[in-house]
């Protein structure tokens, strides 16, 4: 057992040439939480501390100086389970940290140490990185009796080996408004329907940009810069949905393998912006630095979406090191077994957050508004949000989390998306989270995949995949943008790769490849891996267009891969969370080579036709019913032959579907309240092997047909303009996709 320090206003660490006298500690105040610096109402700056621990006995707020030497100051007052203290003197730039006491008792889910220098899960920048020698451990890792390892407390002091929280200015980086009106002036506020989104990664995306310099690459700093920002402007997406950059640690199974955690998805603090990604420094300045390219995105229209990691820490099981909050309150904050020295594991990453503990849903919503108003995000990607909305096991769609978040007058205005699943039992929640959210729909990708590989059954699925997957989200007043369709995603093969290879080769992870998925539901194309046969290429380049036309044709929020449209590969790495190095980072090389820049424009050339035509970004579900005198149905389905597809038609083989979407009962308004009419079109996908055939339909639906795209050519396969009228058969070539627009 440990006891409660001495109650004095400060203790001097261990460490030799700690500070000889301090200013006295104030009693300051519980709110806000965390590390606040202002002026006190005697005009003395300072820093105000505030930590909740429910069960803690004595909390010691713990200061460094640049030379590691530390003081302590115990936070005597204690205030509805909060711990506070206001330390005169103290200014931007100070490091420091907390030492939590109480009973270790693991077999009850009691595990304070204050041997432990804990990171305060309010702070705002982070300066260091972790390192994970024994000492960061709240157990002896190398008890002999292994079983028991966990329950024997280490005392050594784990301060020299994490990193500190720092003091920041509250109010850098804000315009003469406040904090909130620079940021909401310049926010693009891209409606749903209108949205592409643009997963990338911060490091990965700039690292090898010829045109950002050395310096900047890495960073956020980097993303800001013209050159970045140009692809995406000409690219043509609305939005970039970022790869964790709350701050994170490094897993120690990765670091005794040389490697490093890239991807992010094992978060310690979440306010404080990745360290590691500061091209200006990690006193605080990382902060703005952020802020600067949350700027530099919206003043290109381009709108910030964060993936973020509220479902699980860094501190992993109960085998993992001690960092934040398992020695701050550890039956607090984690969701434990019903053998409480073990943690309910719904992530499969060691440990979940007891989101229906009201302190731990603060510090997620807290987190969250403050991203949103002090830090300019507009929306946040929820990594396995299906842990979140677990009430007390099951998934509840009437959860605190979902409650909380749909009445909150900050976060119910962004844009929220669900990854609906996580790894417990009954944790695949697809289609089922409530209005206010979209969802990574992976029966989209799941679908499409298949058909392009060549293994539907029939094209029952594909239709609804298309027009904007209404089986599942066509209720509770859900709009087809619930649907963020996608093929790939940073969590398993790129496009090219999805073309090049049906097994994963992840041996650089050094697990002897068996991390990551075997559904791939990929095809290489006939040859497995990187081949000089140019007519094996020649079909994956097919099949990357027929992929990328697919995804920016269908109804619903399309979703791109940072490197996707340029023909990234990863090697068939499709688990490259570790691979920070040219594996993991986009190859900008790859636009010099004609046809990654063929790619290039088509995607670009198909996120233009998407952006100039709302039939194609619809805002209501198709309804499929006649509509005016001609008798036209707003969407149509139709087999080669020209006719309408009838019930049997769904269930049959083929390879071959054509959709008509008509722009003439679009049930939508302009902004006067008039009627939104647009071109009407004809999209053929034909996943075959050979050459097919496809009548185009007479009046009503249409008098000529002008071809736009096809993705059989390494351009196109005709020059734009050409007319084919009513009734023609036309050639489909092997694996391809044709646009038609429909002439009156």
């Amino acid at each position: 057992m440990s006891s409660a320090p001495e109650q004095q206003t400060r203790r001097e660490s261990r460490y030799a040439g700690a500070p000889a006298a301090a200013p006295a500690l104030r009693p300051g105040s519980p709110q806000p939480l965390g590390a606040r610096h202002h002026i006190g109402p005697d005009g003395v700056a300072g820093t105000n501390f505030a930590l909740w621990s429910a069960g803690a006995e004595a909390v010691e707020v713990c200061l460094f100086d640049d030379d590691g030497n530390e003081t302590r100051y115990p936070l005597t007052e204690h205030t509805q389970e909060i711990w506070h203290g206001f330390v005169p003197g103290v200014g931007p730039g100070q490091l420091y940290g907390y030492r939590v006491h109480g009973r270790w008792d693991p077999w009850t889910g009691a595990r304070w140490n204050p041997a432990k220098l804990l990171l305060d899960p309010y702070a705002r920048a982070v300066d260091g990185d972790y390192r994970l020698p024994p000492e960061v451990y709240g157990h002896v890792r190398d008890w002999p009796q292994r079983h028991l390892a966990d329950t024997v407390r280490d005392d050594r002091d784990s301060a020299p080996y994490v990193p500190k929280g720092v003091v920041v200015d509250s109010a850098l980086g804000a315009g003469p408004g406040g904090e909130d009106e620079w940021i909401d002036d310049r926010r693009p506020k891209t409606p749903w329907a209108d949205s592409v989104i643009y997963e990338l990664h911060v490091r990965g995306f700039t690292m090898r940009h010829p045109g950002i310099p050395p310096g900047l690459r890495g960073t956020y700093a980097g993303l800001a810069h013209p050159a970045a920002i140009e692809h995406l402007v000409e690219l043509g997406v609305t939005a970039v949905e970022l790869l964790p950059v709350h701050q994170f640690a490094h897993e120690d199974h990765l670091l005794r393998r040389g490697l490093r955690n890239h991807w992010g998805y094992n978060s310690i603090g979440y306010f404080a912006p990745h360290a590691a990604y500061a091209a200006t420094g990690t006193r605080g300045r990382q902060v703005g630095e952020f802020r600067e390219m949350v700027r530099a995105l919206h003043a290109a229209g381009i709108e910030v979406i964060l993936d973020v990691v509220y479902n699980h820490t860094a501190e992993g099981s109960e085998l993992g090191p001690t960092l934040s909050l398992r020695g701050i309150d550890n039956r607090g904050y984690y969701r434990l077994a019903d053998d409480p020295r073990h943690y309910a594991d719904y992530t499969g990453c060691g440990n979940t957050l007891h989101v229906v503990q009201p302190q731990v849903l603060r510090l997620i919503t807290d987190s969250l508004r403050y991203w949103v108003q002090e830090m300019g995000v507009d929306g946040f990607r929820f990594d396995l949000a299906a842990a979140l909305a677990r009430s007390m096991h099951d998934v509840d769609m009437l959860s605190p989390f979902l409650a909380v978040i749909a009445q909150d007058p900050v976060l119910r205005r962004v844009k929220l998306i669900a990854e609906p699943w996580d790894v417990g039992a009954g944790g695949y929640q697809v289609g089922a989270f409530p209005p206010l959210w979209t969802e990574w729909n992976d029966r989209y990708r799941d679908t499409v995949r298949d058909f392009w590989r060549g293994a539907l059954p029939d094209v029952r699925d594909l239709g609804y995949r298309l027009s904007g997957s209404s089986d599942l989200y066509a209720w509770g007043g859900r709009r087809p943008y619930a649907s963020v369709n996608f093929v790939t995603a940073h969590d398993g093969f790129t496009l090219r790769d999805l073309v090049s290879y049906e097994r994963k080769h992840n041996e650089a992870n050094g697990e002897d490849n068996r991390d990551g998925t075997d559904d791939n539901r990929s095809w290489n194309c006939g040859v497995e891996g990187e081949t000089g046969d140019e007519a094996v290429l020649a079909l994956r380049r097919r099949q990357l267009r027929n992929l990328l036309s697919t995804l920016l044709l269908s109804t619903g929020v399309p979703m791109l891969v940072a490197g996707d449209e340029m023909g990234r590969t990863q090697g068939g790495n499709n688990n490259a969370y570790c691979q920070d190095n040219e594996i993991g980072w986009v190859d900008w090389s790859l636009l010099e080579e004609p046809a990654w820049r063929e790619l290039y424009a088509l995607a670009s050339r198909l996120i233009a036709l998407r952006r100039s035509h709302p039939v194609l970004r619809r805002k209501a579900f198709f309804s499929g019913r006649a509509h005016g005198p001609e008798g036209l149905r707003d969407l149509a389905w139709f087999t080669g032959s020209g006719q309408e597809m009838s019930e049997p038609d769904w269930y049959a083989p083929g390879a071959t579907l054509g959709m008509y979407l008509s722009g003439r009962d679009i049930p939508q308004r302009d902004e006067l309240g008039g009627p939104v009419v647009d071109d009407s079109f004809l999209v053929v996908l034909h996943a075959g092997h050979e050459d097919g055939g496809f009548t185009l339909p007479g009046p009503p639906w249409g008098q000529a047909y002008e071809l736009l795209v096809d993705t059989a050519r390494e351009e196109q396969r005709e020059e734009p303009g050409t007319v084919h009228p009513a009734g023609e058969t036309v050639v489909l070539p092997a694996r391809s996709v044709l646009v038609w627009r429909v002439l009156p």
